[in-house]
């Protein structure tokens, strides 16, 4: 894995991100080509989890142009996913550089768990929360209107869900690594859980591209879980830091009540 020097100029650090946008682009692109001529199969794929919310409604094309740019946002879609391990892995390359060699140790480690909870995320939307949310979404239109699936949006959608809740899941490790780098301790985010929850919530309800109760509680509720188990792991892999932490905290307090009190 080509690494970076820790020290470069500013232009250098833009070069070398640009150098891993284009291995992204460049894998991303491959792949999308690749599984245009496989739109078909994945397209079925794609809407089977909801094709009993959509019932006897055909999926329908409005546009002389839908057909192909349908074949190619489920290529496109398919191929973010299909690839996410080299836009993770190009991602948590370019910071690597800025990490001590004692923090590096973590990186492999972080690929795996930050690919898997991408994963996971995913597949637990897709099996869990599209047909329920989907026919949430089709029963809102009653007896005031007939509901039809168009392909382009129908598509658009179900890839809004399954990649928001897919980055939704890295929940984990940025809770982790915000607690490492002291950006934020231990002890403030665990003080301040009810302000975490409703942070989760506000986030869920901006990440999912429907306002329906359904999904929208189900991310908010999967996003505690993995929170309050990423507070779990940070307590049990960064005690030592997080002894430190209080240490450094309970020093600061002192020093402000010995100003006050001078």
């Amino acid at each position: 894995m080509p690494i970076a020097p820790k020290r470069m100029p500013f232009f250098g650090h833009i070069a070398e991100l640009r150098r891993r946008l284009v291995i992204v682009a460049a894998v991303l692109v491959t792949a999308a080509v690749g599984l245009y001529f496989l739109a078909d199969p994945i397209f079925n794929w794609l809407v089977a989890p909801v094709s009993d919310a959509l019932g006897d409604r055909p999926i329908i094309a409005l546009r002389a142009f839908d057909p192909m740019m349908v074949r190619f946002k489920v290529a496109l879609w398919a191929a973010i996913v299909l690839t996410s391990p080299v836009i993770i892995w190009q991602t948590l390359s370019f910071f690597l550089p800025a990490l001590k060699p004692k923090e590096q140790k973590w990186f492999v480690g972080t690929f795996v768990a930050a690919v898997a909870l991408f994963l996971i995320g995913v597949g637990f939307c897709y099996w869990l929360i599209l047909p329920a949310s989907f026919a949430w979404l089709v029963d809102q239109s009653g007896s005031i209107m007939e509901f039809q699936a168009q392909a382009t949006d129908l598509i658009t959608v179900i890839a809004y869900f399954l990649i928001g809740f897919g980055v939704a899941f890295e929940t984990p490790v940025v809770v982790f690594y915000l607690t490492y780098f002291g950006v934020i301790s231990y002890a403030k985010l665990r003080k301040n859980w009810r302000v975490v929850w409703v942070v989760i919530v506000i986030v869920a309800s901006m990440i999912t591209p429907d306002w329906s109760p359904v999904s929208m509680g189900a991310l908010s509720a999967a996003m505690v879980v993995l929170y309050e188990g990423s507070m779990l792991l940070v307590r049990v892999l960064l005690a030592k830091k997080i002894a430190e932490q209080r240490a450094a905290d309970a020093e600061s307090d002192s020093q402000d009540e010995d100003d006050d009190e001078s």
